[in-house]
């Protein structure tokens, strides 16, 4: 009887002593349609399977075990008013970013300073509120795009027929990357 008390209360120890960490969305993920609120509402729901993304998880796993979340919140009218849709996309997009962080540890690591050194100009515009958030986006995709291919202009490119454009064939985490320099230059 005491052995028993005594694993019951080491359990219940064990328990309330273990702290649980749940990843965050990462706000450089998010689609740009994307409201803060939503992505909390993502986070409370997927916080868990981000983290085991982070230690391996793969992709398609981990991906349809949150949109079974989803579904079951959608169905049982937990979702807070926001779309199905809208919180899988936003879910989805983290899901990338983790699992690719976890296969290329390296590619984020080597490249930051890097893509700071590229957007350099367009953080200092934004940070000083000369232009949006947008544009600055958007230029910042530009000089990345120009790093690669110097005479790429983006008004010619961007308004030839899609399939005749000369757009440098870039990994999108440049633009992740980019996108996170942006994000953290105006806190």
């Amino acid at each position: 009887m005491k052995t028993i008390k005594a694993i019951i209360i080491l359990s219940v120890l064990t328990i309330f002593a273990t702290t649980t960490y749940a990843a965050e969305v990462p706000r450089e993920s998010a689609p740009c349609n994307a409201t803060n609120e939503a992505i909390i509402v993502v986070e409370s729901f997927i916080g868990d399977i981000l983290t085991e993304v982070q230690n391996g998880m793969g992709y398609a796993d981990a991906r349809a075990k949150s949109s079974r979340i989803f579904f079951n919140a959608w169905l049982n009218g937990q979702i807070n008013g926001y779309s199905y849709g809208e919180l899988v996309d936003i879910a989805n997009a983290a899901i990338w970013q983790y699992r690719d962080m976890y296969l290329q540890p390296d590619f984020y690591a080597n490249n930051l300073e890097k893509v700071r050194v590229i957007i350099a100009p367009v953080i200092e515009d934004y940070k000083s509120d000369k232009i949006s958030y947008a544009e600055a986006e958007f230029n910042a995709r530009n000089k990345i795009y120009q790093s690669v291919k110097p005479d790429f202009n983006p008004d010619i490119e961007y308004m030839k027929d899609p399939l005749s454009r000369e757009v440098p064939s870039l990994d999108n985490s440049l633009f992740i990357i980019a996108r996170k320099l942006l994000l953290d230059s105006k806190f």
